[in-house]
Formats: C-alpha cells, structure tokens, sequence
C-alpha cells in the first residue's frame, strides 16, 4: 500500500456521533494549551464545555461537514477545514507527538488542497509543527475577539 494510501487509512469524515469526543479534544486542548496564556477562569472553565461545543458538531453543520477525525479504533485527532485553509488541528494530548497531526495535516494539504492557517501567537509548539510540515509565517497578524493573537502561516 502506497505511504499516502496508508496513512489516510484511519482518517475518515466526521460524523454526528463523533461530536462529543470532538468537542473534547477541542476543550482539552484550548484549556492545556491556551488557558496559561490568556487565564480566563470564566471562558475556560465556563463558557468553553463539551456539551456546548459538541452541539456546532450537529447533522448538517459545517463544522462537522468540513471535519475529519483520525479513528484507529478510538478518535484521536480532528481536523476542520474550510475552504483551503486548516482552521483547526488538535490530537488529544495523550497521543501527541505519534505523528496523527502530522497525517490529518497531510491529508488536508494532499486531500483538500489547503494550504493556509491561522496559530495563536504564543502557540510556539503549535508553530515549530507547522514549521516541520512546510508551513512559513507570512508576517500576517490579526486579533480575534479584540484579545487574542493570531498568526498567518501559508504552505511555501
């Protein structure tokens, strides 16, 4: 089986029966990943949740019409797509650093053609990943929500 074929043999379209798990791995990453930068008790640990996150993820949505988990047997990475742009990529802690990003990433770039993203300023890890996968800042900078930084990252 060619590498590409193989590696995309666990990702698959996201389904509305994968919203929960989804939204979890969203939750947990903002609240590792964000929550020491930005220390927002009340958006983190309140108006961020599972439940709420889990019903963008519905039958029709677009949120879960441009989703793709990476399932071998358990769901541990999604990725969101719109258009040609990544506009989310997170595996669950647990099983970082196996190389699941690196294929969900691949599998947009080769799958669907994206080729562009935007990654919180102080996201350093997030940014050397990107980086490792043929991705450059572009010098390109906006403020979501008047507080938060993010970065333009296009493939070269």
């Amino acid at each position: 089986m060619p590498k590409r074929q193989a590696e995309h043999q666990w990702i698959r379209p996201a389904r509305e029966t994968d919203a929960g798990r989804i939204a979890e791995m969203i939750v947990i990453n903002y609240r590792v990943n964000f929550y020491p930068f930005f220390r927002n008790d009340a958006y983190y640990f309140g108006e961020l949740n599972v439940l709420d996150m889990a019903k963008t993820y519905v039958q029709g949505s677009a949120e879960l019409r441009n989703s793709y988990v990476y399932d071998d047997g358990v769901v541990k990475g999604m990725i969101r797509i719109s258009g040609a742009e990544v506009e989310k990529l997170f595996v669950e802690p647990q099983f970082q650093s196996q190389g699941i990003g690196a294929a969900l990433l691949r599998f947009a770039l080769w799958e669907k053609n994206a080729d562009a993203l935007w990654v919180l300023e102080y996201n350093t890890r997030g940014i050397a990943f990107y980086e490792r996968n043929g991705f450059r800042l572009t010098g390109e900078k906006i403020w979501e929500d008047d507080w938060v930084p993010l970065l333009r990252m296009e493939r070269i």
